[in-house]
């Protein structure tokens, strides 16, 4: 077993993940757990042997009556203890304060300011903006515990009992919003946890090899490509482990967009040297989601016709005995509440597990990573950086980048404005500076006037976004030229499209997809 150098209890916040993200930046090895681990297995915490703990925020409220809990022996396993949000409440709380629903929610960004020295807040600034997202605050606080930074409707914006090295924060230091927040990670798992391992991404690779050759032994996986970078990678991956026991397979869906299969054929052929299968599913794809509107719906009905068409091709090998899949963090945090009691946001085609009917065993080697380490795993890997650094791709593909009913006529739509987009954005240079990029069609149709007729065509959403994981994000501000020329490209060259708009909606509260 691994030592961990830091443990995060998951009390459901939508952000735990980030926490673990920005540790693991700063080379910091950590691993997430439900809160409810230690009520169950503080065995299994102890041998992990973590030099610290940290709980995190979450949606409950201390005075519930099933507020969640954690088993008070850990507190006396005598390694610091930081506490987010939700965690905070609960430290103050089992430690003898008081919570309170507070008057004045505070609900985005309020101006920290430092009142103490602590290791915590070493060579942070006095006032520092960071981000708020709560109704309920600490009202007294326990024996021995005393604030280090306050903020206007906060006076215990951080506390801290420094004999026992337990500290909290109102806030969430995670979020890229909270100025020098990775900092005061970073101060409580150096300074105060006494962390000095370095983890790095080469480390996980190797481990993950050794951990499949050691599952599959004799046995044969089937891959499951999209074409994307995560699939592309778990390839990859699953090649360089267990050579030609690995049987690829594309399926092609008919909701990839414009070029999609010719592209992947290639990369497969060249990079990878590997016999790639394809299979031509579009038929039944498509068949199966006509009439369909709802976008939960799609993906399921996508996820279970994916599992459907690997599972005849398995049929045609013999000692195929597992389905290898590019799951991501991200797509668990938003589908299913693994780690913790997170609040569902979306299901995902690829989360979930297998069906009762279906025989193997899911190997997800990615599962706890984020985009960006994912790129750099594939790039130890020695796949090309032109593949590694393309734009994400959802897996249900353009069928929840169609709001409504999904069908040929304007899946074709579709493909052409975002060729134009995407052509636009890489001759720009913006392509490489924006995390993701795509057209939504809207189904919604509008007045225009093209020569001297009247039209009534489709209108097209453009979204593009910046983030780092994909966790949180930020429209671009694309320069109008640019926007201009997209638009003008779209209606111009389209026919059935009259109108453009551009999303200036950020993650959260909107979602980066549409559905």
């Amino acid at each position: 077993m691994t030592n961990v150098s830091i443990i995060v209890l998951d009390f459901g916040s939508q952000y735990t993940q980030l926490i673990a993200r920005r540790l693991r930046e700063d080379k910091i090895y950590c691993e997430i757990l439900p809160y409810h681990t230690s009520m169950t297995s503080m065995k299994d915490i102890k041998a992990k042997k973590p030099k610290g703990i940290i709980f995190s925020g979450g949606p409950s409220s201390v005075y519930n009556k099933d507020a969640y809990e954690v088993d008070q022996a850990i507190y006396s396993m005598g390694i610091p203890i930081l506490g987010i949000c939700y965690g905070m409440q609960r430290i103050a709380v089992d430690f003898g304060g008081s919570v309170i629903r507070s008057s004045h929610h505070e609900y985005g960004k309020a101006e920290l300011k430092i009142e103490t020295d602590s290791p915590l807040l070493a060579d942070c600034d006095n006032e520092r903006i960071v981000w708020m997202s709560h109704s309920d605050k600490v009202d007294t606080l326990p024996k021995g515990f005393s604030p280090i930074a306050t903020s206007a409707n906060s006076p215990f914006a951080i506390i801290a009992h420094e004999e026992k090295s337990i500290y909290a924060m109102q806030f969430h230091p995670e979020v890229q919003h909270s100025e020098e927040g990775y900092l005061m990670l970073r101060n409580f798992a150096k300074n105060i946890c006494g962390v000095t391992e370095k983890w790095k991404m080469e480390h996980f690779l190797k481990q993950q090899i050794e951990s499949i050759r050691k599952r599959v032994g004799n046995g044969k996986v089937l891959c499951g490509l999209s074409g994307g970078v995560d699939s592309s990678v778990v390839a990859a991956m699953l090649y360089e482990a267990i050579g030609d026991q690995l049987i690829p397979v594309f399926v092609d869906n008919g909701l990839l967009r414009k070029g999609e299969r010719e592209q992947v054929e290639e990369v497969f052929k060249i990079n990878l040297k590997t016999p790639l299968i394809t299979v031509d599913a579009v038929d039944s794809f498509l068949g199966k989601l006509k009439g369909v509107v709802d976008p939960e719906q799609k993906r399921k009905i996508i996820g279970h016709t994916f599992i459907e068409e690997f599972e005849k091709e398995a049929k045609k090998h013999d000692g195929i005995k597992f389905l290898a899949q590019g799951t991501l963090y991200p797509d668990v945090i938003e589908s299913i509440s693994v780690n913790g009691p997170s609040e569902v946001i979306k299901s995902h085609h690829n989360v979930g597990g297998l069906p009762d009917w279906m025989d193997f065993e899911l190997i997800e080697p990615l599962r706890e990573l984020f985009k960006d380490e994912v790129r750099k795993i594939g790039l130890e890997l020695g796949l090309p950086a032109d593949m590694i650094n393309r734009h994400p791709f959802p897996g249900p593909g353009l069928a929840i980048r169609i709001m409504g009913d999904v069908n040929t006529p304007d899946l074709t739509l579709l493909r052409e404005a975002d060729v134009i987009l995407l052509d636009e954005l890489k001759a720009s240079g913006y392509y490489a500076k924006t995390w993701q990029a795509f057209a939504v069609l809207l189904n919604v149709k509008s007045v225009g006037v093209m020569g001297d007729n009247r039209t009534y065509d489709n209108t097209v959403c453009i979204r593009v976004v910046e983030a780092v994981d994909g966790m949180t994000a930020t429209f671009a501000h694309l320069p109008h030229d640019l926007l201009e020329r997209i638009s003008r490209r779209i209606i111009n060259e389209v026919d059935g499209i009259n109108r453009v708009v551009y999303d200036i909606s950020s993650k959260p509260p909107a979602t980066i997809e549409w559905e």
